[in-house]
């Protein structure tokens, strides 16, 4: 093989997925390989100038555009991201979308030179497409290991009427962690009922039969998990994050997702950051997938208003219907609050020194950067994993808060109003000085690991270039197996 090996990435069209993936191919061609994303016209356009950044610059990396068939699997056009679903129908729909994008992928893979892919979970057949070219394929998690972990252990026991009683404890795990049957995702509790059912079933298998799998998180944070997911998992594992925390430009964070809606230089936001004190601001973001009612909505603007604390607010597309107004709310704050309707520069304003807390839905993402920034954590659940992460974060970690949502729901579903009292009983105690300085201690101790994991020499950089080499080797290394 080249010096160089050509590695393809095909991550799951959600901004979650996709932002850690296109870190990853950047990456990669800074440490010596090749990189090429595959993705489609519309998600292109978030990171193409990034990309044609890193290019000028002189890094291998290049996209190539695949058109997704959306219409074909009963969507309207130009539905390319499982965030501009509106309906459990939709996401269904969605999901028959990337089955049928294996087909014009293949097409490009046979047409091109790939020495290994790197595919998101839910693309279950690049293990068949890998296969058929003799190259290994990675499985790439947008998850840590101890959700997965968790995931594991409780498919492990379903059988034993474990997931009937209404609280237990996860069997198997190193660290106590109780659960509720109400915080599981639906897979667990109506597995054979769920509309994904045949989907999951097809993840599991594909992931066991991998090369390998690359996880977005280090060493340090979670050692027993990571641990514990190896010998679950029996394939190969490296552990190559935070991915966030890859690049040190304002320019590259500004940047990081999509465009920001704040101004070009994001002066609008930091100059707003830094006329506050250091450790006095809550950062609010529920990522870009949640999606609340206009109730919900003042509740939560009620309970910060009430707690007195300065806040930055990202709203994205939360905002319900006019009962409502972010502008209205703004005006009111008298300079307390900065509101922001758009997409936000996140890891900017979670390592700026006036953040001192971070109210999160607990994706992974948003969870490492809030790892990476140094800060503790108001914890908000909603779906997908982000109960286990909740857990992870306030029991496991140390450096959170739960705000006390009780029940696990599909992102299109209603649910139960977290109170204005809960939500401003939650920023108390998260900046308070005793409590929130005792989290704060264990999130910046968690922040300089972190930096270390991806400096020269540190675990993650370790384990991103062993992959690399691995890649140069296979076949030789290789305990792929064909399906």
């Amino acid at each position: 093989m080249s010096a160089k090996p050509h590695i393809y990435l095909i991550p799951v069209m959600a901004p979650g997925h996709m932002i850690p993936m296109v870190d990853l191919a950047r990456k990669l061609a800074r440490l010596g390989a090749r990189s090429t994303i595959i993705t489609t016209p519309l998600n292109a356009s978030h990171f193409f100038r990034t990309i044609e950044r890193d290019r000028k610059d002189g890094f291998e990396v290049a996209i190539s555009i695949v058109e997704f068939p959306c219409q074909e699997a009963g969507l309207p056009a130009g539905c390319e991201n499982l965030s501009s679903t509106t309906t459990s129908e939709m996401t269904f729909k969605f999901i028959k979308a990337m089955d049928l994008f294996q087909e014009p992928v293949e097409k490009l893979l046979q047409d091109g030179d790939p020495n290994c892919i790197v595919a998101g979970a839910f693309f279950w057949w690049a293990n068949d497409v890998a296969a058929r070219l003799n190259i290994p394929r990675l499985v790439f998690y947008g998850t840590g290991c101890f959700p997965m972990c968790v995931s594991k252990c409780l498919k492990m026991h379903k059988e034993n009427g474990l997931l009937d009683s209404e609280e237990f404890v996860v069997p198997g795990l190193p660290d106590e962690v109780k659960m509720s049957r109400r915080q599981l995702p639906e897979e667990f509790k109506e597995e054979d009922k769920s509309p994904f059912a045949e989907t999951y079933k097809k993840i599991v298998a594909a992931e066991s039969r991998s090369f390998g799998m690359v996880v977005n998180t280090f060493q340090e944070l979670e050692p027993a998990y990571v641990r514990l997911m190896q010998e679950l998992m029996g394939i190969k594992i490296w552990n190559v994050g935070p991915i966030s925390l890859f690049y040190g430009s304002i320019e590259d964070k500004a940047h990081r997702g999509r465009e920001a809606s704040v101004n070009d230089d994001h002066q609008d936001c930091l100059n707003w950051l830094n006329s506050k004190k250091p450790d006095s601001v809550v950062y609010i973001c529920f990522g870009s997938m949640a999606r609340f009612s206009s109730s919900q909505l003042v509740e939560i603007a009620e309970g910060l208003r009430a707690s007195g604390r300065e806040f930055i607010w990202v709203v994205g597309e939360l905002a319900g219907d006019d009962e409502w107004s972010p502008e209205g709310f703004e005006r009111r704050l008298e300079g307390k609050g900065l509101i922001i309707t758009g997409w936000a520069p996140q890891v900017l304003i979670l390592e700026h020194e006036a953040v001192g807390g971070f109210i999160t839905h607990c994706g992974w993402n948003s969870l490492l950067e809030g790892v990476a920034g140094g800060v503790p954590m108001v914890t908000w659940p909603l779906s997908a994993e982000q109960f286990f992460n909740e857990k992870f974060v306030v029991e496991i970690l140390k450096i959170g808060i739960p705000v006390g949502v009780r029940e696990w729901t599909r992102r299109t579903q209603e649910r139960e109003a977290v109170k204005r009292e809960d939500v401003e009983k939650a920023m108390r105690r998260l900046m308070g000085e005793e409590e929130g300085d005792e989290l704060r201690i264990r999130a910046k101790n968690l922040r300089d690991s972190a930096i270390t994991a991806v400096q020269k020499d540190g675990s993650s950089d370790m384990d991103l270039k062993c992959l690399i080499q691995e890649i140069r080797v296979y076949p030789e290394s290789s305990h792929f197996s064909e399906v």
